[in-house]
């Protein structure tokens, strides 16, 4: 693998020979935009270090250091998670084109911790929020909207934002939504409107007259970007704007909370299990879990027993 990384400048279109085999790599794999664009970075940080170690023909033992230098690095866990992930499907694919042996096979990623690393809001934060929210404006009217949807619905942001007009249709007796979820091609998912949540976003859409079905649901009203979808770093930036001005300026506080409270509420108010891994679009019922495991130890009083124990029996 000499000649692949022989040049250890970062930009891999001076390196024909590692330039070809990455785009080789690239164009074999099935996957999303967005995990090519993960697996270009990834792989590219990887080269990097090979290069500047002077590493030649890699050994399990360099994909192993590799790791252990993101993570002193101080990279965070879901990252090295993604870039060995990366790493590994490389070197499995060199393996099956007989081009370098897999030396990355069996190599485990970082462990990732199963708590949430955002937190959710309760019932008296989400109405806080949703009434600071100024409805005096288009934006606001938007703003407003799509808070409420997606607290109630557990919508990611790249959700709201590949929402068109026209996924607004009739599933049995409800208003619905339909949407093209994580890692989906389509939008056969959907989620039930509230009468609230659909009256405002009724109530956005009366202040566009001229939308067509196919326009985006939510758009934007900068001039640059006028009418045009509103980007997920847009809806995660209104978000955060209305948890700050609410008072909630937390970094464990962001778009994806609202996502988290969107489940945690269901089952606090008496959704099952199965029902909130329905309404989460969860794959996996053990990612559902995550969210049971949570309230099972918030609704354990162990502490508060021990504390009365202690300290309402003693003596004046």
């Amino acid at each position: 693998m000499y000649e692949i990384i022989q040049n250890d400048s970062n930009d891999l279109t001076r390196q024909p020979d590692l330039f070809d085999l990455y785009t080789r790599f690239i164009n074999y794999i099935d996957v999303s935009e967005n995990t090519i664009k993960t697996y270009s970075r990834a792989l590219k940080q990887f080269f990097k270090y090979l290069a500047s170690e002077g590493i030649a023909q890699p050994q399990r033992s360099d994909i192993l250091a590799y790791k252990q230098q993101l993570a002193d690095a101080g990279r965070k866990a879901s990252t090295i998670q993604g870039y060995i992930i990366a790493v590994r499907q490389f070197f499995k694919w060199t393996e099956q084109e007989g081009l370098y042996p897999n030396v990355a096979n069996n190599v485990k990623g970082a462990k990732i911790s199963k708590s949430h690393k955002k937190d959710y809001l309760t019932t008296k934060q989400i109405l806080t929020v949703l009434n600071t929210v100024p409805t005096d404006t288009v934006k606001g009217i938007r703003d407003y909207a799509i808070l409420a949807l997606m607290v109630t619905g557990g919508l990611r942001t790249i959700e709201v934002s590949r929402a068109n007009i026209e996924d607004m249709r009739t599933a049995g007796d409800s208003t619905a939504l339909f949407i093209q979820g994580k890692g989906k091609d389509d939008k056969n998912d959907y989620i039930k409107l509230s009468d609230e949540v659909e009256t405002a976003i009724r109530a956005y859409l009366q202040t566009r007259p001229n939308a067509r079905p196919t326009d985006p649901l939510f758009a934007s009203t900068s001039n640059n970007n006028l009418n045009k979808p509103l980007t997920t770093r847009s809806i995660s930036g209104i978000v955060k704007q209305a948890l700050r001005d609410a008072g909630f300026n937390s970094d464990r506080l962001t778009a994806h909370s609202l996502r988290h409270s969107a489940g945690t509420l269901n089952l606090l108010n008496g959704g099952t299990l199965e029902e909130t891994q329905q309404l989460l679009r969860h794959s996996n019922i053990n990612t559902t879990m995550i969210y049971l495991h949570h309230l099972e130890r918030e609704n354990n009083k162990s502490e508060e027993r021990i504390s009365n124990a202690i300290f309402k029996n003693r003596k004046g």
